[in-house]
């Protein structure tokens, strides 16, 4: 019954560039530059404020929560545990509901 979520959506450091020119060089608003290449406003400030904390070491690389493939073992097991134990509460409650009935 769980939904599984959409995917990130990662961009390439060029993309990012080019995004960040548009962005100063453009007089149109940042929102509409935004828009147009799907992408959020604030992301593009975001994007922006890297560029200049970290200047050419921007963008490199993978951050984030890692891929379901990429978890460790300890951390797939906790998942599953939380699961198995929502599992068994539910199971409990509807066990007690049963119960009830009979007498």
């Amino acid at each position: 019954m769980t939904r599984k979520r959409k995917p990130y959506k990662t961009f390439t450091k060029e993309f990012k560039l080019e995004a960040i020119r548009m962005m100063d060089e453009s007089e149109r608003p940042s929102s509409e530059i935004a828009t147009q290449l799907g992408i959020r406003r604030n992301q593009l400030y975001k994007w922006k404020e890297q560029l200049m904390a970290k200047g050419d070491k921007a963008f490199s690389g993978k951050k984030g929560r890692p891929l379901k493939e990429n978890q460790s073992e300890a951390s797939k097991l906790r998942e599953e545990n939380k699961r198995l134990r929502e599992e068994v509460k539910i199971l409990k409650k509807a066990a007690v509901y049963f119960a009830k009935e009979l007498k």
